[in-house]
């Protein structure tokens, strides 16, 4: 049976006796039901209103349609539920649950100055284009880009955004740091090729303390990963510091930072410890000869892998201004000898050496599940425009969507199977819901589909979630 397409009418197989047939009549439904515990993390937190407060509004307030938070919210709402594209908000617009969620009063766009423009809520992609590529210095004068992003609002924002989410300073924090490639494709400003990677590529850095998002700074691939991390780590530590001058703060990467300028930084200015992966040379593996032999001959009698740990005070040549703690870890595998090493600020007396690299040095690598969350989940690679100040404020508007995310996991996923879940499975375990949308005067009604195969876990989160007072009504 061959099927039949038009605009009326869509047959499918059939299943005896019954025919199987398909039309667009549902009336107003959206895929997207879930997203109503995102609003309600944003009423806990107020993320998308502080970030929204980072921008400076140039237009006439008579002819302003779509407030700034009302834009930054439908960006955001759109990256979290999974549309990584401006050109998705052509159709999305028309969406009266994505326009409940971003705080449209009128969901369904009909009370729109023009015309041309009702039953169309929220903004299409060229406003939303013009959000993004409005230049620093615009001004009340220009003609069409008007609003103008805040770098050192929005940086400052991160930062806060995370010592609101702890009721009181905790003890100690690590800091981690981590750069990864972002692949670009067209003649974007900032354009190098890099061998490491051996494509095109930005090259952002990223903090996190925990699951917490600090700073996302675009970079390009033409210098060390490093770069910028000095003036990143005096940033974020000082705001740190303001409100926790007690707190201990350990900064924590790949060998990668492990530069003469971090390490002096934290030791003589910041008063911050460290642990950061050591690139083994020769003179390190001689230090280590010793055990990686002992290790080998053990792998040799068991085949299975031996560790042994060495403490040892070591200084480069050239580079290092003094002498400092190594951990040396001298190992062997099937693959053969795999020596490591780590160079710490913390004294053998606090940290003993197989507890430095195991339990402190190696779990930095939950970081890395951090930035493929950014990258993979949230589209924090989509930075296609041709300037670097713009693809910055996307890497923002992801990071934005990252930290709504993660509050959402904080405080409603807790207690439930979903605790740990990736923002991907969050998407598609709780936003990807089924609903018709039934708007009136009094309320926004949303009829969530009976055949929802998490109903309990999302009742779980809708109770965690009410237990916590809204930040910003």
């Amino acid at each position: 049976m061959n099927t039949e397409c038009n605009e009326h009418q869509l047959s499918f197989q059939g299943i005896n006796p019954r025919r199987v047939e398909a039309k667009f009549d549902g009336g107003t439904i959206t895929s997207d039901g879930g997203g109503l515990l995102l609003r309600e993390a944003e009423k806990r937190t107020g993320i998308i209103k502080q970030f929204a407060h980072c921008f400076t509004d140039y237009r006439s307030p008579e002819l302003i349609e779509h407030t700034v938070e009302e834009l930054v919210g439908q960006r955001i709402y759109g990256l979290a539920l999974g549309y990584e594209d401006l050109s998705d908000h052509d159709e999305l617009r028309h969406d009266p649950l994505l326009a409940t969620l971003a705080g449209k009063k009128d969901p369904m766009g009909a009370s729109r100055v023009h015309e041309r423009d009702r039953g169309k809520a929220l903004a299409g992609k060229s406003t939303l284009n013009r959000l993004e590529l409005t230049p620093a210095d615009a001004s009340a004068n220009s003609r069409y880009k008007k609003i103008v992003a805040g770098d050192e609002q929005i940086e400052r924002f991160y930062v806060d955004v995370f010592l609101q989410q702890h009721r009181k300073p905790p003890k100690r924090i690590i800091i981690d740091l981590d750069a990864t490639d972002d692949r670009i494709h067209g003649d974007q400003e900032g354009r190098h090729f890099s061998g490491y990677y051996d494509h095109y590529c930005y090259l952002p850095l990223y903090m996190f303390c925990g699951h917490h998002l600090l700073s996302a700074t675009l970079g390009t691939s033409d210098v060390d990963a490093a770069k910028g991390a000095v003036d990143e780590l005096k940033r974020v530590i000082g705001q740190i510091r303001e409100a926790w001058p007690e707190v201990r703060i350990i900064i924590r990467g790949d060998s990668g930072f492990c530069r003469e300028e971090i390490m002096a930084l934290c030791e003589d200015a910041l008063d911050v410890d460290y642990i950061l992966g050591l690139q083994r040379n020769s003179r390190l593996v001689e230090i280590l000869q010793k055990d990686l032999d002992e290790v080998r001959q053990a792998y040799e009698v068991s085949g299975r892998a031996v560790r042994l740990y060495m403490d040892f005070q070591y200084r480069t040549k050239k580079s290092w201004s003094r002498e400092r703690r190594v951990v040396g870890k001298a190992e062997h595998l099937s693959k053969g000898s795999n020596p490591r090493f780590v160079v710490t600020s913390i004294p053998a007396e606090q940290l003993d050496a197989r507890t430095a690299y195991e339990k402190e040095y190696c779990a930095r690598g939950d970081m890395e599940n951090r930035i493929k969350e950014q990258q993979l989940g949230l589209f924090a690679d989509r930075t296609s425009t041709h300037w670097l100040r713009s693809n910055q404020l996307r890497l923002w508007f992801s990071a934005t969507a990252y930290v709504l995310m993660n509050a959402l996991r904080s405080l409603g996923l807790k207690g439930t199977a979903l605790a740990k879940a990736q923002c991907w499975t969050i998407r598609e375990k709780l936003f990807k819901i089924g609903a018709c949308v039934k708007i009136s005067v009094r309320r926004i009604y949303l009829s969530l589909s009976s055949s929802y195969p998490y109903k309990e876990t999302f009742t779980a989160i809708h109770r965690n979630l009410m237990e916590h007072v809204p930040r910003i009504e």
